[in-house]
């Protein structure tokens, strides 16, 4: 059975830190792409980061109000991704969602419970 554990959330005034964690288990086949995505209430559920292995190299992408400011990495080893977030702002209160994603086969596309960010002013 596959799980996605996320951890890290929390209350945080504007200006601060958080690191979000996500584990993944159960899986036979690494995930080629992981990421983080977050829903504001009354929003819909936006891209955050994603990193994809490429051999050597691990490619990443951002959504434009979180570069400079927020950092994925992955640990290939421990299937475990992580979201280092810096400089927060209000804007970035939502809950965060862990996703893991194979697009060779076997594909598949599994996602967390969700883990709540919220930034007081």
């Amino acid at each position: 059975q596959v799980q996605l554990v996320e951890s890290g959330g929390g209350l945080v005034q504007a200006g601060g830190s958080l690191r979000l964690s996500c584990a993944a288990s159960g899986m036979i086949f690494s995930p080629s792409t992981m990421g983080w995505y977050r829903q504001a209430p009354g929003k819909q559920r936006e891209l955050v980061a994603t990193i994809t292995s490429g051999g050597s190299t691990d490619y990443t992408d951002y959504t434009d109000s979180v570069k400079g400011r927020f950092t994925i990495s992955r640990d290939n080893a421990k299937n475990t991704v992580y979201l280092q977030m810096n400089s927060l702002k209000p804007e970035d209160t939502a809950v965060y969602y862990c996703n893991a994603e194979r697009k060779a086969w076997p594909r598949f596309d599994y996602w967390g419970q969700g883990t709540q960010v919220t930034v007081s002013s």
